[in-house]
């Protein structure tokens, strides 16, 4: 835990990781407190407004009954299980029972159509998936292509034939259970992450990812935990950002969470939750913080009481800085990071001057370099490839079933990232762009590859290829450009039915926004689609 009252470079020359040899993540967040006590560790908001309060006694008393619930149904150490759930007490309750049984956790997002959960369940080889009513079907509709995934569970509603209920596994397992001893380099978990030339990805990351990622919630929060704090992010738990930058770490001390996912942002009412719940500390995508910027400020609640912010994904700027500052009484840290090895730069504004632009300095605990082709640190001011070097605790295993992309990811000892930043004389990072095509939108990392496949399914269209343009809200939207079969069938009803074909099979974030029909796209000689060009011609 990193202490206050220091000055950035003393942080960092006192930092030492304490990562033990055996280590859980469950146990870590969840048993640890159980003690006697009621230590509150949860507040859940439903959709209604109503709330519910789990102390950690009550979600070691429910973990353990469905970790023998799941182990009666044949679910091992080793297991792979989906977690398809928002932000829920059932969604931190599976996350616990998996680990404490020694089992991977696959975070799955509620708004992916059945193409995207297929091959995430298939690529992993899942052997069950936990689930809830308005996901159910889903999963049945695609349950035949899955030989291997042999346990469903739907935490309400009707129970179909082959499908076990949530609640009465909580209700008849006994809340008695001996979590498996796990070594902190076990895998834990697998997270998906966009691809540019291929499918995702799946990030395997071992049980000590919780604790490489505690210097960077601790830094850019101030020196998070104090006492009073707590914390909320509106990110999904299936993404790291939301589960392993907020839900985790907040467990790790001891420290309760609001739990609150609405089916859509609303940013006046993300201010009255703030309010309601007493929230200290939060994690807030730069989208988030620019429609919550449109709320008058006569209608922002007099009474927050706000400690930290923390943001990533892209540059906030001064402007956005500056109303953190006179609204939400805090100077907004951003940080950055990415699925494989996150949050690994940053600031704390209370130990170093905040540069507007800049996404920070290296996290105590992290080595960062900007880099060239070959894996050597480039001069100050030098455009190059940020890399973190390895090992590192933070850092994923390896990407599941793909050694050959695991085998590009490292050079020369470092991990590269994919982005393209330069470094100053003082260490601040300053991005400048993707070194390939992914899309940043909304927060979120968005692969081209998968939207084109999906497109290329549809009967209509006969080539795709699929860019980010940009965009002031949302940092870049899908844009599609599409060759079809039929050039005359060219409309604004053919646009709609592709956008929501994609939008059934994948999920409502990847769908393209804008889609221009072309008679042909820019190819090299050898036949690949030049993305480039079409990224230039939007750009002017």
């Amino acid at each position: 835990m990193l202490k206050t009252g220091k000055d950035y470079r003393t942080l960092c020359d006192n930092f030492q990781w304490e990562v033990p040899e055996s280590y859980n993540i469950g146990v870590d967040i969840c048993d640890k407190w159980a003690g006697p006590g009621d230590r509150l560790a949860l507040i859940y908001e439903s959709d209604t407004g109503e709330s519910q309060r789990y102390t950690f006694r009550d979600l070691k008393q429910r973990s353990n009954r469905l970790a023998n619930g799941l182990q009666a149904m044949g679910i091992a150490r080793g297991d792979r299980v989906g977690i398809l759930l928002p932000q829920r007490p059932e969604t931190a309750i599976s996350h616990i029972a998996i680990y404490k049984l020694g089992g991977i956790a696959i975070p799955l997002f509620t708004l992916f159509g059945t193409d995207a959960l297929a091959y995430r369940l298939g690529n992993s080889q899942a052997s069950g998936v936990i689930t809830d009513a308005a996901n159910l079907p889903k999963i049945l509709s695609i349950r035949d292509d899955l030989p291997q995934l042999r346990v469903i569970i739907v935490t309400e509603g009707e129970v179909p034939d082959g499908v076990a209920d949530f609640q009465d596994l909580l209700s008849r397992g006994s809340d008695a259970f001996t979590p498996v001893q796990t070594l902190a380099d076990d895998p834990a978990l697998i997270i998906y992450t966009s691809g540019t030339t291929g499918p995702p990805k799946g990030a395997l990351h071992a049980h000590r990812v919780l604790l490489g990622h505690l210097p960077g919630v601790e830094f850019p929060h101030n020196f998070f935990p104090c006492e009073g704090d707590r914390f909320w992010t509106p990110a999904d738990w299936a993404w790291i950002g939301g589960l392993i930058d907020v839900l985790f770490p907040s467990w790790h001390h001891g420290i309760p969470v609001v739990a609150h996912r609405a089916r859509k942002f609303d940013p006046e009412e993300a201010f009255h939750l703030l309010a309601r719940h007493r929230i200290r500390n939060a994690f807030m995508p730069p989208t988030a913080l620019k429609l919550m910027r449109q709320v008058a400020e006569s209608s922002v609640p007099p009474d927050l009481k706000m400690r930290t912010i923390g943001s990533g994904g892209e540059t906030l700027g001064e402007e956005l800085l500056e109303w953190g500052r006179r609204v939400m009484g805090v100077t907004i840290n951003e940080f950055y990071g990415q699925t494989e090895c996150n949050l690994v730069v940053g600031n704390c504004s209370e130990v170093m001057p905040i540069r507007a632009g800049s996404m920070g300095r290296p996290i105590p605990g992290h080595t960062v370099a900007v880099v060239d082709e070959d894996g050597h640190p480039v001069p100050a001011g030098s455009v190059g490839e940020i890399a973190v070097r390895s090992p590192d605790p933070v850092m994923f295993l390896e990407y599941w079933k793909n050694p050959e992309a695991t085998r590009k990811k490292i050079i020369n000892g470092w991990s590269l990232t994919g982005d393209l930043a330069r470094m100053d004389d003082d260490g601040y990072l300053w991005f400048v762009g993707r070194k390939d095509d992914l899309i940043t939108s909304a927060g979120y990392r968005i692969g081209p590859a998968e939207i084109e496949d999906c497109i290329m399914k549809h009967p209509a269209v006969s080539m795709v290829a699929v860019i980010g343009r940009p965009d002031p809200l949302r940092t870049e939207i899908v844009k599609a450009f599409i060759v079809l079969r039929e050039p005359g069938s060219a409309s604004a009803e053919t646009a709609r039915e592709i956008q929501q074909f994609v939008r059934e099979r994948l999920a409502a974030h990847e769908y393209p926004r804008e889609i221009e029909f072309t008679e042909s796209l820019p190819m090299t000689a050898t036949g690949k689609i030049m993305r480039r060009e079409l990224k230039a011609r939007e750009s002017k």
